[in-house]
């Protein structure tokens, strides 16, 4: 048997994708690119190269079940594990290795979010075999760490210990910086983005877990009679609800002292905002970025127009706006003021009673 599996966390809503993104297709069933591939697609397709298909499980909300199967073929009903309630990575990752233990005494498991962007994807296998062999032989947890290009705010740094080498003992982790700590991490050299791609062995998690997350393992562990069998969902159904919400960052890797990053560069991008869609999208000349429509700009610089294919924009005389048609909603906003979209989100369920959600 093949020890490699995967974790893919696919249930989130990803409200800053809105108006694309909605409660009932989120952004990792949606194609961005016009490739005839959603995110989740493309990261199954990553991740199949160095996994097989059955060892890969895909964890998310219990609304997804049947987008994911038609959108995953490959994969049985078995490997969708469903959450009946959101309650952030530590718990929806503690469910997955609970599941992994009932198949396998031994595992190297990659744990990966369903809405990252890699650019040089043969860069990344290579970054994924160096992880795995590390944490076959180590008894560590394994964080990937990615070069910053830029003083990035809406990304969390893992600082590097001294020494030699892509493999680095990590020091501290920190969350999004402001603006002026983010210049200074950048200027250092000491900080890599943290790219929120874990790599560990079966045993190492497991115990990481009942160290320093007792409370959410023990709720895992009380049914393990019942994982991978019929009587599996319905416990899940019953605990989950009681699990504290929690992320795997703040409850074990900031606290764990093996805590490894393996500083990496494989044009990688966490799709979290339009912002983030922006940076790493093909600019004009007055760097605007058009996705799937047509555009004919005037006058018009760094905005981002994204509406349904076959569909002509004609903007003038606006700069740093990003312009989002999808079903019966249009967008249009300052680029910079994106963080209030899920202000506009709320607004617009109150005052049309969830029409637009």
């Amino acid at each position: 048997m093949n020890q490699n599996f995967c974790i893919i966390m696919a249930g989130g809503v990803g409200s800053r994708f809105w108006p694309f993104s909605r409660n009932n297709r989120p952004k990792q069933f949606l194609d961005f690119f016009g490739t005839g591939r959603s995110l989740l697609q493309m990261t199954f397709d990553r991740f199949r190269r160095v996994v097989p298909a059955e060892n890969i499980l895909i964890v998310s909300n219990v609304l997804y079940k049947d987008m994911i199967l038609e959108q995953l073929p490959e994969i049985s009903e078995s490997q969708v594990l469903l959450e009946p309630h959101r309650r952030n990575t530590a718990p929806c990752i503690a469910y997955a290795i609970h599941r992994i233990k009932a198949l396998t005494a031994n595992a190297n498991i990659i744990v990966a979010p369903s809405d990252h962007l890699i650019v040089k994807e043969n860069d990344f296998i290579d970054t994924l075999t160096i992880g795995l062999d590390f944490i076959e032989n180590n008894e560590s947890l394994l964080t990937l760490g990615i070069k910053p290009s830029r003083p990035e705010t809406g990304y969390g740094y893992i600082q590097i210990d001294e020494g030699e080498g892509a493999l680095r003992k990590v020091k501290t982790f920190t969350e999004k910086p402001n603006a002026d700590l983010a210049q200074v991490f950048f200027e250092t050299g000491e900080f890599y983005w943290n790219s929120g791609i874990f790599l560990w062995n079966l045993k190492t998690i497991d115990h990481a877990f009942k160290t320093l997350l007792p409370e959410v393992d023990s709720r895992f562990a009380a049914g393990s009679s019942f994982f991978n069998t019929d009587k599996e969902q319905e416990f899940i159904n019953s605990i989950y609800p009681t699990c504290m919400n929690i992320s795997i960052d703040y409850g074990i890797m900031e606290k764990a002292d093996n805590v490894y990053v393996l500083c990496s560069d494989f044009g990688w991008t966490d799709l979290g905002t339009w912002g983030s869609l922006y940076e790493m999208s093909d600019k004009d000349k007055d760097q605007n970025v058009t996705l799937k429509c047509n555009t004919l700009f005037y006058e018009s610089d760094q905005n981002i127009v994204a509406l349904p294919q076959g569909k002509l924009a004609v903007v003038e005389g606006l700069s740093g706006y990003l312009i989002a048609e999808s079903d019966n909603v249009l967008l249009i906003c300052k680029k910079d003021e994106e963080a209030r979209i899920r202000q506009f989100v709320n607004d617009a369920i109150v005052s049309y009673d969830g029409e637009y959600s």
